[in-house]
């Protein structure tokens, strides 16, 4: 049975054209998560499919190689947007689409923050032992004393951000966003 079993044409060409004005939406504002527009079209055209694709069955229906769609899907799977997922008999990989764009929305965002995080604190807490240093050797000048004061004040404020930041990360990953601002109800 195909998902069109029972339309007429013109149904069938409203759900496709209806289907593609969404995909092109998807693939066009994957820059956010740093993918290609391409990878928005893959991710796009398997959230319509109903249940797990190949790579073969998503190359044919987007015209791509094997080699770029191979690439797409580790991309997508890595973004954790898609799932390799086991299919009894198969012995080809298959690949479901996350639908919950909440759960998307939180892995991606966690995992790209907590890492930007992570670096951003390791720069701010070298240079911050290296302004203080630099501030206890000379106490006696008075011009590199206020300097220093000056960047030691913008690195800490910076660092009371990324403490923040990581709550705020915290949040979501524990879903207590959630809380804050709900899902919406069917």
């Amino acid at each position: 049975m195909t998902p069109f079993d029972g339309l007429n044409e013109e149904q069938i060409k409203v759900i496709e054209k209806s289907r593609r004005r969404v995909v092109d939406s998807i693939g066009n504002n994957m820059d956010l998560y740093g993918v290609t527009t391409s990878i928005g079209h893959l991710y796009g055209m398997m959230y319509f499919h109903d249940g797990p694709v190949t790579l073969d069955d998503m190359g044919e229906e987007m015209g791509m190689s094997k080699t770029s769609m191979s690439t797409g899907m580790r991309t997508l799977v890595d973004l954790k947007m898609i799932s390799k997922i086991w299919g009894k008999g198969s012995r080809k990989d298959l690949y479901e689409a996350e639908e919950d764009w909440h759960q998307a929305f939180v892995d991606y965002f966690s995992i790209k923050w907590r890492k930007s995080m992570e670096m951003n604190i390791h720069a701010l807490n070298k240079s911050l032992a290296e302004m203080r240093k630099l501030r206890e050797e000379n106490l006696d000048n008075g011009m590199l004393i206020a300097q220093t004061d000056f960047d030691i004040s913008k690195m800490t404020q910076a660092l009371r951000y990324y403490k923040w930041l990581d709550r705020f990360i915290d949040s979501l990953e524990s879903g207590e966003i959630f809380d804050w601002v709900p899902k919406e109800e069917n």
